[in-house]
Parts: structure tokens; sequence; C-alpha cells
């Protein structure tokens, strides 16, 4: 028998980089996320970010009425003065009263009244160190700040607002790494590692990434392993909750022979794997032992059977058979 193909039904064997991975997809979020509520209850007299804008770590983002705070903060200081005024008033009275008494005198209820002075005198002192601590901890808290670097994803108050006591504010986000989070079956979690190259398409752009950590628990109910995925997005240019689909690139061959997927067929009784070769215008059928997988290229390694060079036919093209003759359309030979 022969057979007619085309140009593009045939492929010459050549060696090049194939790369064994596997697939994650998944949604890229945030590395880290906060929403800030209000420590106190007031009014807001001003607001400074707007929803969308980036802020350092510590930058004020909206301001109390500290009026209340300021007035407590002063009247808690004055009465600490006067606490350690009193106690300094009653540590030189005991003392005096304990020289005095060794002396004998005075008596010693009178130095036990001194030592109870001193003791109360101490207890004003911590009472009125507490409460300004308090003032001074709900002045601070007039001053809604960032507590890390990112963009502000939600502005929820406005100036001039009233707002009580752990109301939402703000939520703030960072977005200079995104984190991807990708269920894998156990067998196919296998040797991937931290540190490992993920290449991403997303927003229809491609992007680069690694595995920050893999789970180290198998789910008990579905059989899968969490690996999370971390990609730098240092300019923002990806957004939060971006749908991302990418590979895992366990490990890199530079100089492989490959052949498409699609060109590798099973013997019917054996299951070995072989392709079609043309030789001297006819087919052969050519057993190959077959390495990694490229899943993305669709392309396998060929360790075994065939050398560079070497024609073989690739997709479904009808039936062949070994010996079949073959004419190749677009060329002037036939095999």
């Amino acid at each position: 028998g022969s057979v007619t193909l085309s140009a593009s039904d045939v492929m010459t064997v050549q060696r090049g980089p194939i790369s064994e991975g596997v697939a994650v997809t998944g949604n890229l979020l945030p590395l880290e996320r906060a929403e800030i509520r209000a420590r106190l209850e007031g009014d807001l007299i001003a607001v400074y970010v707007r929803e969308g804008q980036p802020v350092h770590a510590g930058e004020v983002l909206a301001r109390f009425d500290p009026t209340d705070q300021e007035g407590e903060a002063r009247s808690g200081a004055a009465e600490l003065a006067s606490a350690r005024t009193d106690l300094a008033t009653a540590e030189w009275n005991r003392d005096q009263t304990k020289e005095l008494f060794g002396q004998g005198a005075v008596p010693e209820r009178d130095l036990k009244a001194a030592e109870q002075a001193v003791a109360a005198a101490r207890a004003r002192v911590a009472a009125a160190e507490s409460r300004l601590q308090t003032a001074s901890r709900m002045e601070r808290d007039t001053r809604v700040v960032a507590p890390f670097t990112g963009v502000i994803e939600k502005r929820e108050a406005d100036p001039g607002e009233h707002v009580t006591r752990s109301q939402p504010l703000f939520t703030i986000v960072r977005n200079e790494v995104l984190e991807l989070a990708a269920q894998l079956p156990a067998r196919k979690a296998e040797g991937i590692a931290p540190g490992q190259p993920v290449v991403f398409n997303a927003a229809g752009a491609p992007f680069e990434g690694k595995v920050a950590r893999v789970s180290p628990t198998i789910d008990p109910t579905t059989r899968s392993i969490t690996v999370y995925v971390h990609v730098p997005n240092p300019d923002g240019a990806l957004k939060g909750g971006t749908f991302a689909t990418g590979r895992v690139v366990r490990r890199t061959l530079p100089n492989a022979l490959a052949v498409p997927t699609a060109a590798v067929r099973q013997a019917p009784n054996t299951g070995q794997p072989f392709v079609y070769k043309i030789e001297g215008g006819t087919i052969a059928e050519a057993p190959v032992v077959l390495g990694i997988v490229d899943e993305a290229r669709e392309v396998v390694e060929v360790r075994d059977g065939l050398k560079e060079g070497d024609r073989v036919v690739v997709g479904n093209v009808g039936l062949l058979a070994e010996g079949m003759r073959v004419q190749i359309l677009g060329t002037d030979q036939g095999g």
C-alpha cells in the first residue's frame, strides 16, 4: 500500500530544551491583607487617602478630633507630677521618723504610720502612671496609621463622620508579592519543593514566580496537597484576584531529543510506545523509550529509538502500516 502525507504531517527530529512541569491554576491574591478599625469613638476630622493609593508603613491615614484625649493626657501628667511630689514628701517623713524612732524620740506607731503613708503615696503614683499611659495611648489612637507598606483596597469612612470603637475604616493589602494556593493531586506534587520556578500567564501576559512552600500533609478528603506560589508584582501590574494559569518547572533538560506527544503510538498487544519513522520512502515502526513529558509544549523526550535528523509522522493521518510507500506533498521526493 501507499499513503500520501502533507509536509505538516512530517517532522524532522531535533534536539532542544524540554521541561517537566505540573500545571497550577487559581487566583492571585495579595500576600497580606489587614482591616484597620477605629481604636476609639469620635469624629474624624481628616481622611488623607483614597482607594487604590499606595501608602507606607506608619503613614497617617486619618485623624480623630484630639481635643478630649489631649485634655485627658495633660490632666494625667499633672496628676502624676503631684503624686510623685507627695511620694517624695512621704519618703522624707518616713526616713526622719525612722531616725527619731531609733533614738527613742517617737513611738513605733508613728513609724508604722509613716511607712503606711509611703505605701499609699506609691499606690497613687502607680494609678496616675496607668491613667497617663491610657490617655497617651488614646491620644496616639487619634492618628490612624498604616500597619505596613501596601495599597488602600477599601476606604469606609469620610471626614466629619462620627465613628464608633472597632468600626472598620480601611482595608490595606500588600500586593508587591501575590500568592496562589494550588491544590494538586498528591502523586503530581511529588518532587515539588520551595524555590522551583513557576511560569505564569495572567491578564494576557507572561509572569514568573517561585514555589514558596508546600503543605506537609495530604488532605484526607481530596487526596491533594496545597502548593503556595509567590509571584513578584513590584509595579502592581497584576491585580489581586486575577486568575492565572501556570506551570511549576520541576526540571529542564537543555539538549533533549523530543517529538510531539501526538507522534507517539502504542502497540496494541504490548502497549510498547513507538513512532512511525520514514526511511527510504517507506513507513517503519520505531520502538522508542520515552522520558519526561513537557505538557506545555506537548512534546516528550525520546531517550532511545530515534536519532537527530530522523523524520517521523505526527498527528492522526489515518491508517498506517509498516512498509507502506510514502508520498509527501510539497516535496520533490517521496521519502
